[in-house]
């Protein structure tokens, strides 16, 4: 269970979605009970069914910022520019510096210049293994120039340009806190009236803060699972979400943790009791098969790439050959993936 190829599965082209629900709620949602293996269909807006007065959802209210910069170099060469760490960059009046990765026909050296229209400029300050760093400076703030040049970083597996509507299907609707530079995509199943709903069932709901680094993307390259290391992520949970999140489980209610970034947040963030500690940090967490679950006692979750540390942290939680056959059935079943795709509640 440590070897990356024990983590495959075969996916039909086309059952990768290339754009959003018609409405968010209206998604597909495999119900996969951990204890037994049995598999069960609803819809997203069924949800309430699945849960029980008392439990806990908790989402990741990060906010994903538009992290995709199309510029040229002086050379006249195209050049695109995705920040990798927005949450950590530093800032310094009009100027802005984060690590962030290049494309283009010849690899950035130090001193290369961007030129994003006339107004603003990157300059790669310094290389590492595949990343740059990146010191911006324009005639605006950097926040308002990126709102207006920078584009919706779309996962490599959408073949599309972005368009004006994934500036709101790509972000969750209780998005607030800007950092993200990928989605927490299976809270962008829910709606404002599905949560007034789940609350309405005595169903409490906690925020907590975990911006979605390259992580997301980032593949596994080693055959052994366990020498991978995982990309650090900035996290934050409010001692009022950490109560709310710890009065459910004394009460003998479930915490619901909605996409893996909130499992990962929370299973760092608690102690051997599972209670869930209030604070921010960095999160270098990988969960995989062997991992011992101490905060979570279900989770929503979208379906996930082959041999990505996503489908080995569903696969620890629920077992290998669970989520394997679930992921089989999807497929015969025709759910969409990824992103844009269908959901699972797993529990």
């Amino acid at each position: 269970m440590y070897s990356l190829s024990d983590y495959g599965y075969d996916l039909p082209a086309e059952l990768i979605a290339q754009a959003p629900a018609a409405k968010r709620d209206h998604a597909r949602l495999l119900r996969l009970a951990c204890g037994t293996g049995c598999i069960s269909h609803h819809r997203f807006d069924a949800l309430g069914r699945l849960l029980a007065p008392g439990d806990v959802l908790v989402l990741n209210d990060t906010a994903v910022v538009k992290a995709r910069l199309l510029g040229r170099k002086a050379s006249g060469g195209k050049a695109e520019v995705f920040l990798l760490d927005y949450a950590g960059g530093v800032r310094d009046g009009r100027r802005f510096a984060c690590d962030c990765l290049i494309k283009s026909s010849k690899p950035a050296r130090a001193g290369t210049l961007i030129h994003f229209g006339e107004e603003m400029i990157g300059r790669v300050t310094a290389l590492g293994e595949g990343v740059c760093r990146v010191e911006f400076c324009g005639d605006a703030d950097f926040d308002l120039l990126l709102e207006r040049m920078g584009h919706v970083p779309l996962p490599p597996y959408i073949r599309r340009a972005d368009e004006t509507g994934d500036r709101t299907a790509y972000q969750t609707v209780y998005a607030a806190a800007r950092g993200a530079v990928a989605a927490p995509t299976a809270g962008l199943h829910f709606t404002p009236e599905l949560l007034e709903s789940l609350r309405a069932q005595n169903i409490a709901v906690a925020l907590i803060t975990l911006h979605v680094g390259y992580g997301t993307f980032a593949p596994v390259r080693v055959e052994d699972i366990r020498e991978h290391r995982m990309h650090a992520e900035r996290y934050d949970i409010p001692e009022a979400s950490a109560a709310a999140i710890n009065a459910a489980r004394a009460r003998g209610g479930r915490v619901v943790a909605v996409g893996t970034t909130a499992v990962r947040t929370l299973e760092f963030a608690s102690d051997e009791r599972g209670r869930v500690v209030a604070g921010s940090g960095i999160c270098e967490l990988f969960i995989y098969p062997g991992f011992r679950f101490k905060a979570i006692d279900a989770m929503i979750t979208n379906f996930h790439l082959p041999q990505s540390t996503l489908l080995m942290l569903v696969a620890a939680f629920a077992g290998r050959e669970n989520i394997l056959n679930a992921y089989r059935e999807a497929v015969r079943e025709r759910y969409r993936f990824f992103s844009y795709g269908d959901a699972m509640f797993i529990g």
